[in-house]
């Protein structure tokens, strides 16, 4: 990837930025534009632009009242996936792309805290974004809220037993997960100090749960971390076919 190539990032919470997923680009070459919606920045033009990254948050997507920028966030959305440029969501941003095409997003039946595990569907399995990935593996979770219903032409790539829809594809550009790929060693003990995460942990794993979360986590980073950059190279896979499809 050449070294002009720039991202722009969606983000709600300045903790909840691409992780991860920094260093790769920064080894790619790749700049990257972060744009904190809840700190009143504004969305720039898409010019320029290969990719759009949408990071998590501790506000739900039906808040449009209490974080009127999720309105114009939305609408980008729209447009970009619409015109079939790459996107990836991650938690609040896979919710935030089944809702800006016409999904349903509602509250979780069981909240997912911890350690889980996921499965691919048949799409997810024949899906590019999870080459080379098992088909069904232990990811992070940290969310109280799921897309209960996928947009109408989306498909559901995988799923838990406790949410159906843990990762999407709206056509062959656009992709997002509920589960975290994009953690950093210091991502468990950052987010824990964010009072909503606090207390939706608190609720799951009790008073004591970080600490155990925290080393369960450690546990696995090496594999976690190996997931994360075959998921960055799939995406990248896409990001170069756009490039060369656009010219």
């Amino acid at each position: 990837m050449a070294a002009a190539s720039r991202f722009l990032v969606f983000q709600h919470i300045d903790i909840e930025h691409p992780g991860i997923f920094r260093d790769f680009m920064r080894e790619a070459g790749i700049e990257w534009d972060a744009i904190e919606l809840d700190a009143g920045d504004r969305i720039p033009g898409f010019d320029g632009y290969d990719a759009l990254l949408v990071m998590g948050g501790p506000m739900d997507v039906w808040q449009e009242n209490e974080h009127p920028w999720f309105r114009p966030e939305k609408q980008a959305i729209r447009e970009w996936v619409g015109a079939r440029r790459p996107f990836f969501g991650f938690c609040l941003g896979h919710q935030l792309l089944a809702d800006a095409m016409g999904g349903r997003v509602g509250k979780s039946a069981t909240p997912e805290v911890g350690i889980h595990a996921i499965e691919l569907t048949a799409a997810g399995k024949a899906s590019p974004i999870f080459a080379g990935l098992p088909s069904k593996q232990e990811c992070l979770q940290w969310h109280g809220a799921e897309v209960q219903e996928a947009p109408a032409d989306a498909k559901v790539l995988a799923a838990s037993p406790a949410c159906a829809i843990q990762a999407l594809s709206v056509g062959d550009r656009a992709f997002s997960i509920q589960f975290h790929v994009e953690m950093t060693d210091a991502t468990v003990k950052e987010w824990g100090c964010v009072p909503e995460y606090q207390s939706a942990l608190e609720k799951t794993l009790g008073a004591d749960g970080l600490a155990s979360f925290q080393r369960e986590t450690d546990a696995r980073m090496p594999v976690f971390k190996r997931s994360a950059r075959q998921l960055f190279d799939n995406f990248m896979g896409t990001v170069r076919a756009w490039k060369r499809a656009t010219g």
